[in-house]
């Protein structure tokens, strides 16, 4: 394996260089509330609700994928925000949403992927916004969810000396119209998805975790470093511990979107118990690494390694 030949096509890959411009826009949301607990850098702002907080998300379904097939594209839309919610360590309540179409059947189709994510995920909308005569088509979701105030697991508190665990659902195989996403979700069963979403509740309400992420876009690694720049830390991966669903290869699954996946981190006594919860609850769980108060993020196999992100030099988000 080449390392450097890996770090440099992970770098450029759409799915992290795209993120690169949310930092510079920061600056125009100034936050002057107390009730905001955690906001840019989270995949869910925190907000304080008493003994427990509400989290509020949103993502933009990306263009690509609306026209690559729009019915995986309104059925991700619900994935994609009830993973934020699970990712903090709570659960959702409920959604709202904007679509934009001018181009009746591309409608029904959102329409119908976003019904089929809600039977599925049971979390309902509730209502939002059409735009029916734009010359674009464009799908945004916003989620509410809630989590008990001392579960809550952050993107900010990852620390030294803590493992790095990466799980997942392997059981799945690439969307044929869009090979970037993963599905492993679509075919199984509501009882199945909630019991692998509850996973990261259990790691929180436990203590087991206080620091990770669902795995998004920018892929395994991506995310990772998402995660290492938002706490202001580093990572060495083990390449060769990353588990690689059958017929793809290590470079093709780090672009990827996995459908079912998280990446956290944990006190090395904890490890054991961390991959049991999400083994019990149907993902395929591996420590892949360690983090570091070096701020870069390090791919290793066997004795070769690379600087895949020196994190002291460069941004993924921007976001600190």
């Amino acid at each position: 394996m080449n390392l450097e030949s890996l770090a440099a096509e992970l770098r450029g890959f759409v799915g992290v260089t795209r993120k690169k411009q949310i930092g510079e826009l920061i600056s125009f949301f100034p936050i002057e509330s107390k009730q905001i607990i955690a906001s840019f850098g989270e995949d869910a702002a925190v907000i304080d609700d008493g003994d427990e907080v509400m989290l509020f998300a949103a993502d933009g379904i990306w263009s690509k994928l609306m026209d690559a097939d729009p019915e995986w594209s309104g059925y991700c839309s619900v994935l994609v925000n009830v993973h934020d919610i699970a990712a903090m360590g709570g659960w959702p309540v409920a959604m709202v949403d904007v679509l934009s179409a001018g181009d009746p059947e591309i409608s029904r189709r959102v329409l119908e992927g976003m019904k089929k994510g809600i039977e599925k995920l049971r979390v309902p909308i509730i209502g939002g916004h059409l735009h029916p005569d734009t010359p674009y088509s464009a799908l945004d979701v916003a989620i509410l969810g809630k989590a008990k105030k001392n579960a809550v697991i952050l993107s900010s508190t990852a620390q030294p000396g803590e493992v790095v665990i990466a799980a997942y659902d392997t059981d799945g195989k690439p969307h044929p119209q869009f090979q970037l996403s993963f599905d492993s979700t679509s075919f199984k069963e509501s009882s199945v998805l909630a019991q692998q979403l509850g996973a990261m509740r259990e790691l929180g309400e436990s203590g087991l975790v206080r620091a990770g992420k669902d795995i998004s876009n920018p892929g395994l690694l991506g995310t990772l470093a998402m995660l290492m720049e938002t706490s202001k830390v580093g990572a060495v991966v083990d390449v060769d511990a990353i588990v690689v669903p059958e017929g793809l290869t290590l470079a093709g699954w780090l672009q990827m979107y996995p459908g079912m996946g998280f990446v956290v981190t944990t006190r090395p006594e904890n490890q054991e118990k961390v991959l049991e919860v999400f083994t019990r609850r149907g993902l395929t769980a591996r420590v892949i690494g360690r983090v570091t108060d070096e701020r870069r993020l390090i791919i290793r196999s066997g004795e070769e390694e690379s600087v895949l992100f020196d994190l002291a030099r460069e941004c993924v988000t921007g976001i600190h």
